[in-house]
Formats: C-alpha cells, sequence, structure tokens
C-alpha cells in the first residue's frame, strides 16, 4: 500500500497539536522507512550488538513522537530519525564503554573479539564527535552524512528529503568527507585514540 507524503504531514502536525492516537496511527506509514534506516545503522554496527533493528526504531520511535518539533513534512521526519537513530547508537556506545572500564562488569583478560568491540564503540563515539564539531559549521553537510554514510540513502533520495539538488548533494558529501577524514586525522596525530574513518 503506498501512502501519500500528504497523509504522514496530517499525521505529524495532528502529534504536534497533542494528538496522541495520531501517533498510533502513523508508525505503520513509516516503518518500513525507519526499518531501513535502522537496518542500515545495524550493518555498520559490531556483529555482537546487543540492540536489534527493531529495537532501535523503537527508541527513535518513542522520542521522536514526544519530541517537541514542529513537524513540516515526511521528509523532514526521516531526515530527524536518522539523526535521531544515530544518538541512540552513540548513546549505547559510551554505555558500553563504560562497562567495559569498570561499570557494571568484572574485569577478565583480553581477548582479541573484546578488542574488537571496544574498538567498534569507540569508533561511533569518535565519528559522533567529529559530526558535533562538523554540526557546528556546517549543519547541512552533517545531515548529508547522516542519510548517506549511515542510513544508506542514494544521492537523489537525499535531494528529495534535503529538497537539495543532486550535484548539491554530492558537493555537501564530499566536503564533508574531506573535514571528517582531516578532523580524525587531526585527533589521531594529537594522540587522541584510534577513530572511526569515513
Amino acid at each position: 500500500m503506498e501512502v501519500s507524503d500528504g497523509e504522514v504531514t496530517i499525521l505529524l502536525q495532528a502529534i504536534k497539536r497533542g494528538d496522541a492516537s495520531a501517533a498510533e496511527r502513523l508508525l505503520p506509514l513509516v516503518y518500513k522507512e525507519l526499518y531501513r534506516l535502522a537496518r542500515s545503522y545495524m550493518g555498520r554496527e559490531r556483529t555482537d550488538h546487543t540492540l536489534q533493528p527493531t529495537a532501535l526504531i523503537n527508541e527513535a520511535y518513542l522520542r521522536l513522537a514526544h519530541d517537541d518539533v514542529d513537524w513540516k513534512n515526511r521528509q523532514q521526519f526521516i531526515a530527524v530519525a536518522a539523526n535521531v537513530m544515530r544518538r541512540i547508537l552513540v548513546d549505547h556506545a559510551r554505555t558500553r564503554r563504560a562497562e567495559m572500564r569498570g561499570g557494571r562488569l568484572k574485569r577478565v583478560g583480553l581477548n582479541e573479539e573484546m578488542a574488537i568491540c571496544e574498538q567498534a564503540s569507540s569508533d561511533v563515539l569518535a565519528l559522533h564527535e567529529a559530526l558535533n564539531r562538523l554540526e557546528k559549521l556546517n549543519a547541512r553537510q552533517v545531515k548529508v552524512v547522516e542519510m548517506r554514510y549511515f542510513a544508506g540513502f542514494s544521492v537523489e533520495e537525499i535531494g528529495s528529503i534535503l529538497s537539495m539538488s543532486p550535484r548539491s548533494v554530492k558537493r555537501n558529501w564530499s566536503l564533508a568527507r574531506i573535514w571528517l577524514f582531516n578532523e580524525i586525522q587531526r585527533a589521531r596525530n594529537a594522540g587522541i585514540p584510534e577513530q572511526a574513518e569515513i
């Protein structure tokens, strides 16, 4: 069943007005897109990650449906969902890193599997921190990175969602990748532990 952007927009505006039932009616209409985002994000995570795509969708949807956002349309909703999913995974990585450094876990000898898991968590956090720095300089480039790298959207899809030409999307993607690469290299050279690469 094909759902029109107008139906989604009407429900998003109803949510903004406080209609609790609108959030329940919206989920089935956007679930396919949210699942695609979640699968893409989880595909970049370590293989033993405790979150599954459906859990990521549920967590993100709870945050989205209760946020005080002036929703404009489906495209804005999906773009914000990509950002929320990234932040959930970052929070999860921070929690895991804290646990591995003496939180609730008992100290055991280092083995290769644990090193890989800790590296994956560090990569997520390092990229998140670099994206936060880039967002202060160019929020649009961060949105392009989130949608291209994390969510796996095509240049054309990103252009449609962000109301940009494909050429502009490509330019923002290229500039963001260069900036992030240089920022990660700068952090490495400053002695910060290994970081993620785009």
